[in-house]
């Protein structure tokens, strides 16, 4: 259980004890300071504790925020300060240096002193970061926090409180402040109920996350009928599983239940349904006689390609203090529109209006139109932003940081191959132009996947463009990744490797061969989906041992083209399948053991501030 010590006698009639108690605090109380430092140092290190003055006047909710939230060791409200146990000797250290500077709470402010000079907490709250434990500061937006020091303004916080709806409040900032528009207009407005329903009943948000998975499993497997009323049954369950998707992270800001296990399986789970949702429709079409595995593995291939461009992006300007280009001026000037605001967010097809149209064409049209939809809309939406950041980053002055540099090398995923090419090539690459390492990705990547479309099956020439591919794609990265479009780089990295595999599968002509690459292509990506959740997450990317154990995207991609000429195309079907089961073995393995006992970050998007 967590403590809370206050920091003063309590103020008769508050309800403030109740409060702490009713948030899973156990409430002590000190008649001052250094009784406060005593009772902060009893409380077992393992546990939470917080400092509160006795005269705090607030909502509930914003006791919560300031002193429940576990993704950040300190943080503070007005009048109330608390630290996890990674925190608690800044908390102390604090404390002490506040006591001789600052007059405990049960004393009377001195006369012409401000009122935050009485309150302990608040300056304990400054001090810790003097002991290098900076206090996250919740934005409390219409929420009450404060300390009065009589009993009139105690009276005018307490009609202040009156005056706001607590849990309305609370409600309003489980729901993401940026969303797209069928899940803020469509699905919000309900599922934040639901997200309540599931709190009062002691329901976590890795148990919504999972029955939303088994739901989208469930919903695939009725695709997989082929018959019109499994298609049908396949478009609800699958809208059912995205309000589920949006209740976990609802539940999740609602009541303050952020997890590292949460942010893994949030993370992995979105990719999981929606892909085996994909191979339920393929199923599904060739049960009628319609085989469709191309265009399945062609719409994850598209799909995580968009993906790996976003968190590329992302990571190249994650250390940007603005954006200076034109682009981002008219973007900005679009954004006070408020019309363009919604049109541009549903043209770049984010997962609500994505599964809705999946959900919708499945129950109406046939897997074939569903993924030439797919196909159409991704490849716009795709078209779209990747052109934007371009323009942007063409036009901007920023400096590429080491971070990230770092980072783009991590998401390239090299391995061997290109890691020995890269060192040997280190003085080369030094002396190229600044868009050399994209200009030579580009150049291999187009020459492997060329091959692999155009030469017939069994052919050594997709094996020599491997090669190629390998010694390029060690060119392309052998000097840090800090030009306007390195971002690129990665992304170039991956539609070489999925495509390759989708083109010499296809080539193979044989039941079996698309399946099979299907699966390989998913644990390939799964890799790398963990790969940048582990970047987010500030843990840094997957140990060596396991990128080399993979062989890196130009190893995996020189094995399939080796077994495409080697091998008869039924044997390549089994390869393929092998190889997809060895790979998934290896990186989910070593996904769950780094998730569920490294303790890294919880990774969560926001709500509204309350």
């Amino acid at each position: 259980m967590s403590t809370a010590i206050l920091t003063g006698p309590p103020v008769p009639g508050s309800p403030l004890e109740g409060d702490l108690r009713s948030l899973g605090f156990d409430v002590r109380v000190a008649s001052g300071a250094d009784e406060a430092a005593g009772l902060l140092t009893a409380v077992p290190a393992a546990e939470r504790v917080a400092l509160v003055d006795p005269r705090f006047v607030g909502h509930v909710h914003a006791l919560r925020l300031g002193l429940t939230d576990p993704r950040f060791p300190a943080a503070t409200v007005p009048g109330a300060v608390t630290a996890q146990p990674e925190a608690r000797t800044a908390l102390l250290a604090a404390l002490r240096t506040s006591t001789d500077a600052v007059p405990s709470a049960a004393e009377a402010p001195v006369a012409g002193a401000p009122v935050a000079s009485g309150v302990l907490a608040d300056r304990v709250a400054d001090a810790l970061e003097a002991e290098g434990a900076t206090a996250h500061r919740p934005e409390l937006g219409t929420l009450v926090a404060t300390v009065p020091d009589d009993p009139q303004g105690r009276n005018e916080a307490r009609q202040a409180v009156a005056a706001v709806d607590d849990e309305a409040v609370r409600l309003r900032s489980a729901v993401k402040a940026r969303d797209g528009f069928f899940t803020t207009f469509c699905i919000s407005p309900y599922s934040r109920y639901l997200a309540r329903w599931c709190a009062n009943r002691g329901l976590t948000p890795n148990q919504v996350t999972t029955a939303s998975l088994i739901t989208a499993l469930i919903a695939a497997g009725a695709a997989a009928t082929g018959t019109r009323g499994g298609f049908v049954a396949a478009g609800v369950l699958l809208l059912v599983s995205f309000v589920l998707d949006c209740t976990d992270g609802q539940l999740a800001r609602y009541s303050l239940q952020y997890s590292t296990m949460g942010a893994w399986l949030d993370a992995t789970f979105d990719r999981a349904k929606e892909y085996a949702y994909y191979a339920g429709l393929a199923l599904g079409a060739a049960r009628g006689g319609d085989d469709v595995w191309a265009l399945a593995l062609g719409a994850m291939v598209l799909q995580t390609c968009r993906h790996v461009v976003d968190f590329s992006f992302n990571e190249a300007n994650h250390d940007a203090t603005a954006n200076t280009s034109p682009t981002a001026a008219l973007s900005d000037r679009l954004d006070s529109v408020g019309w363009t605001v919604w049109v541009r967010r549903m043209i770049v097809l984010p997962i609500g209006e994505r599964w809705a149209m999946i959900a919708v064409l499945t129950a109406v049209a046939t897997p074939r139109i569903v993924f030439y939809a797919l196909l159409i809309g991704c490849g716009f939406a795709a078209t779209y932003t990747t052109a934007g950041r371009v323009l942007r980053s063409l036009t901007r002055r920023a400096h590429r940081t080491d971070r990230a540099a770092r980072a783009l090398a991590d998401l390239a995923d090299s391995g061997p191959l290109a890691e020995s090419v890269a060192h040997a090539a280190k003085g080369l690459a030094s002396r190229l132009p600044a868009m050399a390492p994209l200009a030579i990705a580009v150049l291999g990547a187009a020459a492997v996947t060329a091959t692999a479309w155009l030469t017939p099956y069994g052919s050594p020439w997709p094996v020599v463009a491997a090669v190629g591919y390998a010694l390029t794609s060690g060119i392309a990265v052998a000097r840090p990744l800090k030009g306007a479009l390195d971002w690129l780089v990665p992304p170039v990295f991956r539609a070489a490797e999925y495509g390759t595999i989708l083109l010499l599968a296809a080539k193979a002509d044989v039941n079996g061969a698309l399946p099979a690459a299907f699966g390989l292509v998913a644990a390939v990506a799964y890799h790398h989906y963990d790969t940048v959740y582990r970047i987010r997450g500030g843990t840094g990317a997957p140990p060596h041992w396991l990128v080399r154990a993979v062989g890196g995207h130009e190893g995996r991609t020189l094995a399939v083209a080796l077994l495409a000429t080697l091998l008869g195309a039924p044997q390549f079907t089994i390869a393929l399948t092998v190889l997809a089961v060895a790979v998934a073995v290896v990186v989910v393995a070593e996904s769950i053991r780094f998730w569920v006992s490294s303790g890294a970050p919880a990774v969560h998007d926001e709500g509204e501030p309350a």
